[in-house]
């Protein structure tokens, strides 16, 4: 594959380190993960999803995960876009309106009802929404939904992002690049931190 594999990239694994030999037991979740972030980012289709709003949304959900390199490399690339550079000043203040923890919501009645958990609902501000525009406003708000209330998902949210201009096909598109990128952060940290925990051995 000619492109770097982007979750060694991003965890800073050297060919042929330890991690690297960890990572190479698994070859096909290895191909299948990097062979996702190219599908969502380097489309042969972007006409439903426009690179600029995924650079955004990367940008946005990554940085709702807290400082890490995957968030740098995100704001990077919404930064290096054409159509997505204005949106870097923008994105980068909804996202401290936005962080919170979680995950919390709403079970629905019965025995679990009891790890309900009241959090915030985020709305993009005022101020921003003309700047970011209805489509990207939603999608924001969908994200953050998705991060942090999962359970509380509906379809009612679904008819928020068709409103906003979103297709059905942008919307499945969408779900799936907020999924990768919960799940890449997850795994590049898990890695960073197995990394930093191998030198602390051999420095001791």
């Amino acid at each position: 594959m000619g492109t770097l594999d982007i979750i060694d990239t991003l965890a800073g694994i050297e060919p042929g380190s330890a991690l690297d030999a960890i990572r190479a037991r698994r070859p096909q979740a290895r191909e299948n993960a990097q062979k996702s972030y190219l599908s969502l980012f380097e489309p042969i289709d972007s006409s439903e999803f426009s690179l600029s709003e995924r650079a955004a949304v990367a940008a946005f959900v990554t940085g709702l995960h807290g400082e890490s390199p995957v968030a740098a490399f995100y704001r990077e690339k919404l930064a290096a876009n054409a159509d997505g550079a204005a949106l870097l000043e923008p994105i980068t203040a909804e996202i401290e309106r936005g962080r919170t923890s979680g995950p919390y919501g709403a079970f629905p009645a019965g025995p679990l009802s009891i790890e309900n958990k009241a959090g915030l609902i985020y709305r993009v501000s005022a101020e921003r929404k003309p700047v970011l525009g209805a489509r990207l406003a939603a999608a924001l708000e969908h994200a953050h939904l998705l991060v942090f209330r999962p359970r509380d998902a509906s379809s009612a949210d679904m008819k928020g992002l068709l409103t906003a201009g979103w297709s059905p096909t942008g919307i499945v598109t969408f779900s799936q690049l907020v999924a990768f990128l919960s799940f890449q952060v997850r795994v590049v940290s898990g890695l960073r931190t197995l990394a930093a925990a191998s030198a602390q051995e051999v420095a001791s």
